[in-house]
């Protein structure tokens, strides 16, 4: 077992210090940094589908819940629920 022995406080003092001030120095580089990168992304809003789009895909779930119909209804009705959504 190893043990360490300080004979000044003034140095532990010291010690302490200087670790604390260069946690608080790196706190402050680390939030600086991440401000700016959020400050560098641009913001840009993304579109909706377009109507026809919206359209196809309302037809393509009905086309799908026509041919589940004989063999699965309960996932013919889960596909039309989700086609009258929008």
């Amino acid at each position: 077992m190893t043990t360490a022995t300080l004979h000044s406080t003034a140095s532990l003092r010291a010690y302490f210090a200087d670790v604390s001030n260069a946690a608080r120095a790196f706190a402050a580089a680390l939030f600086a940094a991440q401000e700016r990168q959020f400050v560098a992304q641009e913001v840009v809003a993304k579109q909706g589908p377009s109507e026809r789009a919206r359209a196809r895909t309302h037809m393509k779930l009905i086309r799908m819940a026509n041919e589940y119909q004989d063999m699965q209804p309960s996932l013919a009705a889960e596909l039309r629920q989700l086609a009258s959504r929008g």
